[in-house]
């Protein structure tokens, strides 16, 4: 069954043809026009110049029978003058001359001529090579169109298939979140602090390996997904509503494994279900994923390695979760806590800078200062709504 709807198709019976005849001759034009009227719209035209006039009139024409030889403008003249022309670069044109030089025929042929017909005309030769040239005409304007839809599809699936991975992604994000102290917005302040960041990086030779071949863009739909290994967090830690003792802060430090292992276990169990066919495709198809693991798992390391889970150190950490761990403590220190007061922008640029090349890697820290002023524009602009009746949280 064709895919392609109706609508979308050009018919298989196409509408009567219209055919462009010109030649200088008056003779000549009357014989064609006679010979092609049972079977096609023929417009005629009896020097160069009008023939081009004729070619831009509506409908255009499906295909055009040229003579060579005329005074002022001749054939390869006006082909050249079509060629040039979008309206007219793609209608076929059959060369009708008394020459029968090879290179005149080459000539023509080289500047895009389909065929040659030579004089005196063969009125069946000269029906059939219209028919053939006509026929292809319309096979090729199915193709374009029945392509042009085929895009269209493909596109809108496309943007169909992200959007409802980045509501997917949203979605568990804001389940995590549902649990936690802090809300939705923190969310969409994280992700565009990382996509700042990432847009700033991204010319550095150092970053451009993670950033390329579409990466970018995933790190920043990843984002979201930074704490989702929070729902394996115990209520009476993540809702506590003061500073944790060293034993629950010890539990809370495993939200990032949490996460990094059910990314992990989503990705085997899509594997093991998968056809053949699918997995060999799951490297590419998993990047995204990936980088969400690799987020999850490392945006709580620190530069020089005092970080959790893994300690790991410099360059070792991920440049996603680099990005992420500057973002993520912007956020906690702009924004209200049941533990503390929002900081200044002064007081939290003071303690980022600090951190440069102990907490936070150093060029993520110089990025942040080229955007703060973003930074700050985001941070006010989605600031969190004020608790009811204007108490602390």
């Amino acid at each position: 069954m064709n895919p392609i709807p109706s609508h979308a198709r050009s018919s298989d019976a196409p509408a009567r043809q219209t055919v462009l005849i010109v030649d200088d001759t008056p003779q000549n034009l009357t014989i064609l026009g006679e010979l092609l009227q049972p079977y096609y719209r023929v417009r005629a035209a009896n020097s160069g110049e009008r023939a081009l006039r004729a070619a831009g009139l509506e409908p255009p024409p499906d295909l055009i029978l040229l003579d060579v030889m005329m005074p002022g403008m001749d054939g390869y003249a006006v082909l050249e003058h079509l060629r040039a022309e979008p309206r007219t670069a793609h209608v076929p044109v059959i060369f009708v001359t008394a020459m029968n030089g090879v290179e005149n025929e080459e000539r023509g042929l080289e500047l895009g001529a389909v065929d040659y017909i030579t004089k005196p005309i063969n009125p069946a030769v000269v029906l059939a090579r219209v028919r053939t040239h006509l026929e292809l005409k319309h096979a090729r304007d199915r193709l374009a169109l029945e392509n042009e839809w085929l895009e269209r599809e493909v596109a809108r699936r496309m943007s169909e298939n992200l959007l409802i991975q980045e509501l997917s992604v949203r979605a568990l994000a804001c389940l995590s979140e549902a649990r936690d102290n802090e809300t939705g917005l923190h969310i969409v302040r994280t992700q565009t602090y990382v996509e700042l960041l990432a847009q700033h990086l991204q010319g550095n030779e150092a970053f451009r390996p993670a950033f390329d071949n579409g990466r970018l863009q995933m790190v920043v739909k990843a984002a979201p997904l930074h704490d989702i290994g929070k729902v394996g967090v115990p209520d009476s830690i993540l809702l506590k509503p003061g500073r944790l003792t060293p034993e629950e802060f010890a539990i809370m430090k495993a939200h990032p494994v949490i996460g990094a292992d059910a990314i992990t276990k989503a990705m085997e169990q899509s594997l093991s279900g998968a056809a053949a066919g699918v997995a060999a495709q799951a490297s590419g198809a998993f990047s995204f994923l990936e980088i969400a693991r690799e987020i999850s798992l490392g945006h709580h390391e620190k530069w020089d390695g005092s970080g959790y889970p893994a300690r790991l150190a410099g360059e070792a950490i991920p440049v996603s979760a680099r990005l992420m761990a500057l973002a993520d403590v912007f956020d906690a220190l702009m924004t209200r806590r049941v533990y503390k007061p929002a900081f200044s922008l002064e007081e939290t640029t003071r303690i980022i800078c600090e951190g440069r090349g102990s907490h936070f890697d150093p060029a993520v820290v110089d990025a942040f200062m080229a955007r703060r002023d973003e930074f700050a524009d985001i941070a006010a602009r989605l600031a969190d709504p004020e608790p009811a009746g204007g108490e602390a949280a």
